[in-house]
């Protein structure tokens, strides 16, 4: 069964190039022998947010750069990764299921290195059951080794030993790790990790440690870069990054370097999440509103309704502040789209509560809504605290809540008909010639149209309104 290569065995970090690179060139050796077809093939799958998926194109970077390619299937790999959520427990069932599956490959290809990292590692008792429970699997690392994976990966490949290394976290941001990015269109640009805030329901600053900010003139090279390659929709990445720069020597605040990208040239729009309440400023949405770049899109999470929930949650805000943020917002950005997450039935809430979020939704008017059911996470204080509603009464809740949020989304993409809106051509529908398109509101918008518009900016003349969806029709330039 082997055992678990513990974290002080493997010494003081350095830079990444100085560390690592050589591990890179020596697992480039190694799978010259040990792939099974031409070339070594990995498969890499993320789960969870859009930070993860950051990672993800980190550590795809460090494959290609010794030599994998890569597939959207297990089968032919020689290398297996799951880069898994914490987040809720579905994703988190996901990832058992997945792995078992795993288990045949692994038998009729015993060469195979199957490995799993992310913010599920970073829970002792998620990584504990993954040695009990899933022998075959030869490679576990949390979110804080990352810039390790490439000597991780070697020792797991040249060692009898299963490697395991999570809760080794530094409190340093590690640049220089090579990239590879998803996409060519839409690209994320981490400018922080980690969170402070301890909201009592969340596993994040558990798994994802203290807020780190990375300095902002790597940060403005990399947006330059992507400017200058073609993204047209790019995303700057943080746990809260209203929070950005605090922990920097030179401080800068967030609307700061926001409004320093903006000021580049460039045919491209600019978003940014998750962006805490708490710490969302008039000076930010002055900046938005200001903009020539920046998504007319803020998606700033209320959680509850409830000022009674909401202390409980560890929130750090009330109901009117919210709502002044908001109205704020409102009468600032033209046609401003706000989106938001809720919790329904937090430990200890009633329906009197709920009604509150409730009232809320109707209020503010959402363009959408990111809806959970509380999903109790180990280590976190919510998960001890009395929770006497039954999940059939929270289920009925939650049915109603998005009934509510439904009709309001209904009703604003109707007042969208007949409008011009300009957007973003992302793909094509299967081979049917319907485009799928985003609205600087972040509006999900299909239009006819050739593929040869993907990447292009458009107008498309509103014609038709779904619940959640625009559709209409390409205006062609004269």
């Amino acid at each position: 069964m082997g055992q678990f290569v513990l974290a002080e065995q493997f010494g003081t970090l350095f830079d990444f190039k100085e560390s690592q690179e050589e591990y890179i060139n020596l697992i480039y050796e190694i799978m010259q022998i040990r792939k099974r077809g031409d070339v070594p093939i990995a498969y890499v799958h993320t789960y969870g947010c859009q930070q993860n998926v950051a990672d993800g194109e980190r550590i795809k970077g460090m494959l290609a750069a010794a030599g994998f390619e890569f597939e959207d299937k297990p089968d032919n790999a020689d290398f297996i990764l799951f880069n898994t959520c914490a987040v809720r427990e579905h994703a988190e069932d996901r990832v058992f299921g997945n792995v078992g599956a795993l288990k045949n490959l692994k038998r009729k290809h015993p060469g195979t290195l199957i490995a799993l990292c992310g913010c599920m590692m970073e829970q002792k008792h998620i990584a504990d059951r993954m040695y009990r429970s899933f022998p075959y699997v030869g490679l576990v690392f949390g979110t804080h080794a990352i810039h390790q994976f490439p000597e991780l990966m070697y020792r797991a490949l040249t060692t009898e030993k299963r490697v395991y290394l999570r809760d080794n976290d530094d409190n340093l941001v590690h640049e220089g790790i090579p990239l590879r990015r998803d996409g060519n269109i839409k690209g994320w640009l981490p400018i922080m990790y980690g969170c402070n805030n301890f909201c009592t329901y969340c596993i994040v600053p558990y798994v994802r440690g203290r807020e780190r900010s990375r300095e902002k003139d790597i940060i403005i090279s990399e947006a330059k870069e992507m400017i200058s390659s073609g993204y047209k929709d790019i995303t700057l990445l943080g746990q809260n990054v209203n929070s950005y720069g605090k922990n920097l020597k030179n401080s800068v605040s967030f609307a700061k370097l926001l409004a320093e990208i903006d000021s580049f040239d460039g045919d491209y729009w600019l978003r940014f999440m998750t962006s805490h309440p708490k710490d969302c400023t008039h000076e930010l949405i002055d900046t938005i509103a200001d903009s020539k770049h920046i998504s007319k899109h803020l998606h700033l999470p209320f959680q509850s309704g409830s000022d009674r929930i909401l202390k409980l949650m560890n929130r750090h805000y009330d109901r009117a502040k919210y709502l002044d943020i908001v109205n704020y917002a409102k009468s600032r950005i033209e046609d401003v789209s706000l989106t938001s997450d809720v919790i329904v039935g937090f430990p200890g809430e009633t329906y009197d509560d709920f009604k509150e979020t409730l009232s809320l939704i109707k209020e503010v008017k959402f363009t959408s809504l990111f809806t959970f059911i509380y999903s109790p996470r180990v280590g976190t204080p919510a998960a001890e605290m009395d929770d006497p509603i039954p999940s059939s009464e929270k289920s009925k809740w939650f049915r109603e809540l998005l009934d509510v949020q439904e009709e309001i989304a209904s009703e604003r993409c109707k007042e969208m008909v007949g409008t011009v809106q300009r957007v973003l051509i992302e793909s094509e529908k299967g081979k049917t010639g319907v485009l799928n398109a985003r609205t600087s509101g972040n509006i999900i918008v299909e239009a006819k149209g050739s593929p040869e518009l993907i990447g292009t900016f458009q107008n498309v003349k509103v014609t038709e309104a779904g619940n959640w969806i625009l559709r209409g029709n390409v205006i062609e330039k004269e």
